[in-house]
């Protein structure tokens, strides 16, 4: 049995599903807040740190099959179906949920990632994390100057410092950095897969992003033949931080159909 992920509750329960959000690689919970509480004025609303992420437990295995087990584990102890919007590595995994435990989920939107594997890999991110020297750090500015040296994007590295614990008792990274580097071929790969999700899906994808290729849509709607397919104007693959109003009001649109 999954060790259970560690969670924060939003809004109340209602007569619509709760809301299970699931962050991408190197995130956690705490970077859905805003997204949470605006789901949350008519729904409860639930993110998780995954496994080897923020507060939630450390594992040597981060495959896609652990990950979509630790999340039906959440959905089986809130209450099943849940509706599930996924980012990334989030939504690889709210995918093999889907495929897997269909019962559990109600709609599922997946945000800028698709049911395939991709030749990038994140290593260099862990490295770059890896080289900071914990002890030496007083300040968090300070981790935006070592990461510096190799991640040329402030952005990335604004994102990467947040999973930086600046404390009395030892500095640390909240991501178990070892793992995810270990893993990194399935991360960024998938696993085969076999059946359908038959209930609606929503691909929300990044116009400036290349996650969700026009080559993907086929293979996307023999797994997911409820599914559309629709474009964010004018972001990339963070599409939630960069246009959260276009982000919100496109899922929005799509909780809010008629089946």
């Amino acid at each position: 049995m999954s060790k259970l992920l560690e969670r924060q509750y939003f809004g109340e329960n209602s007569e619509h599903p709760t809301l299970l959000i699931v962050h991408g690689l190197f995130g956690s919970g705490r970077n859905w807040r805003a997204i949470a509480r605006h789901f949350a004025r008519d729904r409860q609303v639930v993110t998780v740190d995954m496994r080897n992420h923020g507060s939630s437990f450390h594992s040597s295995n981060n495959s896609y099959i652990d990950l979509a087990g630790d999340l039906a584990a959440v959905i089986e102890g809130i209450g099943a179906p849940c509706d599930v919007l996924g980012h990334s590595m989030g939504g690889k995994a709210a995918m093999v949920l889907a495929l897997d435990r269909g019962d559990l989920v109600e709609r599922l939107i997946i945000a800028d990632i698709a049911p395939v594997g991709y030749s990038h890999s994140q290593v260099s991110n862990i490295e770059a994390m890896q080289s900071v020297p914990l002890d030496s750090i007083t300040r968090r500015s300070q981790v935006d100057t070592y990461l510096a040296a190799t991640i040329s994007e402030p952005g990335v590295r604004a994102f990467l410092s947040q999973s930086f614990i600046l404390a009395d008792e030892g500095n640390r990274w909240a991501l178990n950095l070892d793992a995810l580097a270990k893993n990194m071929d399935q991360i960024v790969g998938f696993p085969e897969v076999k059946g359908q999700f038959i209930r609606p899906t929503l691909f929300l994808r990044g116009e400036r992003s290349d996650y969700v290729q026009s080559s993907n849509h086929a293979l996307i709607l023999s797994l997911f033949p409820q599914s559309s397919i629709e474009t964010v104007a004018g972001v990339g693959h963070w599409l939630h931080s960069e246009d959260p109003r276009g982000f919100m009001v496109a899922a929005a649109g799509f909780l809010s159909r008629e089946r």
